[in-house]
């Protein structure tokens, strides 16, 4: 029922295939693996900007086309050139200083790694309170954690990879 509230709460009830827990309160363990469905590709800066370079005046000029990406593109942008060499005249446009046309490639939204994020989220608001001792044994797109507030026992990794490969040949 928690789980369920928690995926509810964040919308994820969509994105999740298929899932696996277990509980042991004897045992004081956790283990909790979800399989994450396909999400839609990544864009680039190509999709949502158009980029020229000014000889003239050494500049590289992008016109965002959506301007939904712009705080994503100022972030990715930022990280990249460092925020002082980007400018921003306008909420349609952003100028950098040299020549910046290789940046076309840059992703400026992946929606697999927004759900992943998402997903550990949720993960580690599902864990029982006092569990401390977590130890992730995600692979590709299962996301799995195995959690106790002991020492973790090698039972517990065996079920967890167990749960693993069984997602994963979903």
């Amino acid at each position: 029922m928690i789980i369920r509230q928690i995926f509810q709460d964040l919308q994820l009830s969509p994105s999740i295939k298929d899932m696996r827990v277990f509980v042991d309160p004897e045992e004081v363990v956790f283990i909790l693996a979800m399989k994450l469905d396909k999400t839609s590709s990544f864009t680039s800066l190509r999709d949502v900007a158009t980029i020229k370079y000014d000889r003239n005046d050494d500049k590289t000029v992008m016109r965002v086309k959506d301007e939904n990406y712009l705080p994503n593109i100022l972030k990715k942008l930022w990280q990249e050139k460092g925020r002082e060499n980007v400018h921003q005249p306008n909420r349609f446009s952003v100028i950098l200083d040299g020549e910046s046309e290789d940046l076309k490639d840059l992703v400026i939204d992946d929606p697999y790694v927004n759900l992943k994020k998402r997903v550990y989220d949720a993960a580690f608001r599902i864990i029982p309170e006092g569990f401390r001792i977590v130890r992730d044994i995600s692979d590709g797109d299962v996301i799995a954690i195995v959690s106790t507030d002991e020492l973790i026992k090698d039972e517990w990794l065996d079920q967890g990879f167990k749960y693993v490969e069984e997602l994963k040949n979903l």
